[in-house]
């Protein structure tokens, strides 16, 4: 007589604890502890103002991955449209209630915290791209009817971005949306054809004076920072030069010029990968881009193993955001693009960017956690 397997008992959140992928979590907290490191000595051997207040929110962003983690990818798909269109009302609402700072109109004041909304977009516009392309079959991907509300998800937000004005953001948002129809399966074609009409709008915009003339600065200077040293390409040449001085083992911690004798901006945040490989040298820049590779690794080998089309995008939008990041910060630091304010993750002073990243990164987790068919705990 045939015996009769019953269904063992779902597992318990203790369980899903234990089963995260902690290689990865390992690796994040390992970022985020070079970023207090190097802020410490930012600020000159002190916990303040920025080492301290880093490291707390290091701790209340893991927790916030955690509990992101914990929430299956079917509940995520769910609220991927709704966290979309929240993200999307409070872009419109910044030219009517946000803050200026630093002459961008960026922020909304919730009270104790100023809110970035176009950070949550960067999360929004990853899940409303993967509950789409879940949604469609294959074959019409490339098709020009289901091309236009793809077109439309990464366009709003793009433009409501621009306009505060924030490039760096909106091209972040840009190139993690096409990033995602590609990844999809959109055809070579297309893609070849939409590369060219981006760098037609890009000469566009610069030849008709649709860019501000700070933007028009800072690509004028990416191209030449040589003929205004003491001007506009004064402090990507001290960029240079900080990160060149550092040599192969670098002047050591808290020893760099750059930062005693005050030559960049913004050393917390924009410049600190001038600052780390100047004290820790070719080295230490190495190791640094090293653990940013192995969490790539980790989140790429995550995606490829996904139950759904939802996950799989998910955790590759996510990825592809994280790169962004890496790419164009150290990028811009070394003079191999032009300075348009993106910070390096999780090592960057900032708390709304560090808390979108570790979001970003409880989805792949959560992904990670849903391949078991009793899925995450809650």
């Amino acid at each position: 007589m045939a015996s009769i397997i019953l269904p063992g008992p779902r597992r318990g959140l203790i369980d899903h604890f234990s089963r995260l992928h902690w290689p990865l979590i390992i690796l994040l907290a390992l970022i985020g502890g070079v970023g207090v490191v190097t802020l410490y000595s930012v600020g000159g051997g002190s916990w303040t103002p920025w080492a301290g207040t880093h490291a707390f929110r290091l701790a209340v962003a893991g927790l916030a991955m955690i509990v992101v983690a914990l929430i299956g990818m079917r509940y995520w798909m769910m609220l991927s449209i709704p966290i979309y269109v929240v993200a999307l009302v409070a872009l419109a609402l910044v030219p009517f209630i946000g803050d200026i700072n630093m002459g961008a109109r960026r922020w909304i004041d919730l009270g104790p915290m100023q809110f970035q909304p176009s950070e949550l977009m960067k999360i929004g516009v990853v899940l409303a791209l993967a509950r789409y392309y879940h949604a469609i079959r294959p074959e019409q991907v490339s098709h020009i009817l289901y091309l236009i509300p793809p077109l439309v998800i990464i366009g709003a937000p793009v433009g409501l971005v621009f306009l505060q004005p924030d490039l760096g953001t909106a091209i972040m948002i840009g190139a993690t949306g096409v990033a995602i129809m590609f990844l999809a399966g959109l055809s070579w074609r297309i893609a070849f054809l939409g590369a060219l009409g981006a760098i037609a709008a890009g000469y566009v915009a610069y030849r008709f004076d649709i860019l501000h003339d700070y933007q028009i600065a800072r690509l004028t200077t990416f191209l030449n920072p040589e003929n205004d040293p003491l001007g506009a390409g004064y402090h990507l040449l001290q960029s240079k030069i900080g990160i060149g001085s550092g040599g192969l083992a670098g002047k050591g911690f808290m020893m760099g010029t750059q930062r005693d004798l005050d030559f960049l901006p913004e050393m917390q945040t924009d410049f600190i990968f001038t600052i780390f490989s100047e004290e820790f040298g070719f080295v230490g820049a190495i190791g640094l881009l090293a653990l940013y590779f192995a969490v790539v690794a980790s989140a790429m080998s995550i995606a490829l193993r996904a139950k759904t089309q939802f996950a799989r995008l998910t955790v590759l939008g996510v990825t592809s955001t994280f790169m962004l990041y890496i790419l164009i910060n150290t990028g811009m630091v070394m003079g191999l693009a032009p300075v348009v304010g993106v910070p390096l993750p999780l090592v960057s002073y900032g708390g709304t960017v560090m808390l979108t990243i570790m979001i970003g990164f409880g989805l792949v987790l959560s992904a990670h956690l849903s391949r078991d068919p009793d899925g995450p705990a809650i």
